[in-house]
């Protein structure tokens, strides 16, 4: 008999069950079969995998899958083996599969990553932001159609853009000031926190769409992060506890710092346990500001 009720500890428990069921085939598993490993009904495990880990067993799965995908496009690039091949030893069983799942997951078409990026075209401008409403820094802001790609502060565009363009260095990289006017503006009100240039109080800018590329593991933690109100902070452990997973610090804080979006993903919001800031990829100053910030609102 299927229990109806759950407490919800033991709902991480069966839901990591099935996590590492998928895991361990590399990919997506009948819902049948996890809903054995979990002792729900299949309706029971769509609901429950949702409610905890913000995603359905199919996307987990297929995430996994996408995931293996990236580094066999990268190696049969380098060994001369064909998308195809990568293809298959990923997992993905036909070619339609292939080209609409794994394209899904890369934000762009399998051959195109294979290739460095080549023929994808990202949008990028950059312009001023006070941190905090204290410390000016450039700003730099890539985008696909689909959304934010990548965020960098510092203090030249160049090696900002360099940096980003190290990840996907076939793509085409278009400065198109004029088209992200409205999105670069949206980062420097993120990066200011509570107060407008004039000294006004702030309204929080609406939330950017993304476009980023990371693993089935990164990709939760980042929507973690963005579901930390600014003003607020948790600790790695607490973010890694909210996964479902809290032997993971070092992977949330890995996770973290390798956020492809900053600001937009607020890595910020997440300190020590012992209340320190922890690391900051942009530096503990900008860290210190952006929070202190977001806490006069």
């Amino acid at each position: 008999m299927v229990v109806q009720t759950t407490e919800p500890a033991d709902a991480r428990e069966r839901v990591l069950a099935a996590c590492r069921a998928m895991d361990g085939a590399g990919g997506p598993v009948p819902l049948e079969e996890l809903a054995a490993v979990t002792g729900w009904s299949t309706r029971q495990l769509g609901r429950r995998f949702t409610e905890v880990l913000g995603t359905t067993p199919r996307a987990y799965g297929e995430a996994l899958r996408a995931q293996r995908l990236r580094p066999a496009l990268r190696e049969g690039r380098e060994g001369g083996a064909t998308v195809l091949d990568a293809a298959f030893s990923a997992g993905y069983g036909s070619v339609r599969a292939f080209y609409e799942q794994g394209a899904a997951r890369l934000g762009m078409t399998p051959s195109q990553y294979a290739g460095g990026g080549s023929g994808e075209r990202l949008l990028w401008s950059a312009g001023w932001a006070d941190v905090g409403g204290e410390q000016r820094r450039r700003v730099l802001v890539v985008a696909s159609l689909a959304g934010v790609v990548a965020v960098r502060l510092g203090d030249d565009d160049g090696a900002l853009l360099a940096e980003v363009a190290a990840e996907l260095p076939l793509a085409d990289l278009a400065h198109e000031p004029e088209v992200l006017t409205d999105v670069v503006a949206a980062v420097a009100a993120l990066a200011r926190g509570a107060r407008e240039p004039d000294g006004s109080q702030a309204t929080p800018p609406p939330p950017l769409p993304l476009d980023v590329r990371g693993t089935a593991f990164q990709a939760a933690v980042w929507a973690a992060l963005r579901r930390i109100p600014a003003g607020r902070t948790l600790s790695y452990a607490e973010v890694a506890a909210e996964l479902g997973r809290p032997t993971a610090v070092r992977a949330v804080a890995r996770a973290c710092a390798t956020n492809p979006a900053a600001l937009v993903t607020p890595c910020h919001r997440v300190v020590r346990s012992d209340g320190g800031l922890g690391g900051f990829r942009w530096g503990l100053e900008v860290k210190r500001a952006l929070l202190a910030a977001e806490q006069q609102r």
